[in-house]
């Protein structure tokens, strides 16, 4: 049975500058839970690698690019973080609302999940999106 984390941010800044954070930038705000760097890097094309580099041909693979449609529509799919049998799905929706941006955010997860999944995860993807993405649009 699959689970499903869903956030909609409000982002003070342009889709246009939030989506060249969100693809560019990842390095500069994406951090964990613990405030470290996350050093992600994303390919921005059909079929790119989604991935943390940790240095030395060391890291961990989380994804292909599915759909890429700059300034609005990034989905990724793969394993993320997780090491066991499992398929992952990321939407990032961007569109313009009231003079900022909104970020319409799903992960969607199948395969052998641990029942807290969807409670640690979104915490997870709070820190990253709320505290990473939008602090960093709105202080650059």
């Amino acid at each position: 049975m699959g689970q499903v984390i869903q956030l909609e941010i409000g982002i003070g800044g342009t889709p246009e500058k939030v989506w060249e954070a969100l693809i560019s930038g990842m390095d500069a705000w994406w951090r964990g839970r613990e405030g470290e760097a996350m050093s992600m890097v994303l390919e921005p094309r059909p079929g790119g690698r989604l991935y943390r580099d940790l240095g030395d041909e060391a890291g961990h693979f989380w994804g292909h690019v599915q759909v890429i449609k700059p300034p609005s529509l990034l989905e990724i799919c793969g394993p993320l973080f997780f090491s066991s049998p499992v398929l992952s799905h990321l939407s990032f929706r961007l569109r313009e609302e009231g003079g900022k941006t909104v970020l319409v955010f799903a992960h969607s997860v199948n395969g052998d999940v641990d029942p807290e999944f969807t409670k640690h995860a979104d915490g997870g993807w709070r820190q990253a999106l709320e505290k990473g993405l939008k602090q960093y649009v709105e202080q650059h």
